[in-house]
């Protein structure tokens, strides 16, 4: 086992993988959130009386449940973006105080040995 210690970051790389995985939560979350939005907008719209609003009401939930699918998973892509690269800049500047995170490492595949010759050579 090797005991290594994670002295640094780079601080694009964390905050792409964190926009990324933001994003994928935040994809999750608006989908629920623009249904949720849609339905409920249209079960408001059919309660409402008959008229030319109702269906210019029916349509607007629909288009701003479209947005908040496209827009949450974008801001929270954002943020997570923003995020992880302040979050790499305050490890790395952490990490020349404190020393870093340890971390423990064994590898599932055995290390390279040399072939056995036995001291006879075939020509």
């Amino acid at each position: 086992m090797a005991e290594m210690t994670i002295k640094r970051v780079g601080v694009l790389s964390l905050a792409k993988l964190q926009g990324f995985l933001m994003m994928i939560i935040g994809l999750f979350i608006g989908v629920i959130y623009g249904l949720v939005f849609m339905i409920f907008g249209a079960a408001m719209t059919s309660l409402a009386p008959q008229g030319e609003g109702q269906a210019i009401g029916g349509i607007g939930t629909v288009f701003i449940g479209l947005l908040m699918m496209i827009g949450i998973p974008l801001f929270y892509g954002g943020m997570g973006f923003i995020g992880g690269a302040v979050g790499g800049l305050i490890y790395n500047a952490a990490a020349r105080f404190v020393g870093g995170i340890k971390i423990e490492l064994e590898s599932d595949t055995p290390s390279y040995a040399p072939p056995q010759w036995g001291g006879q050579y075939q020509t």
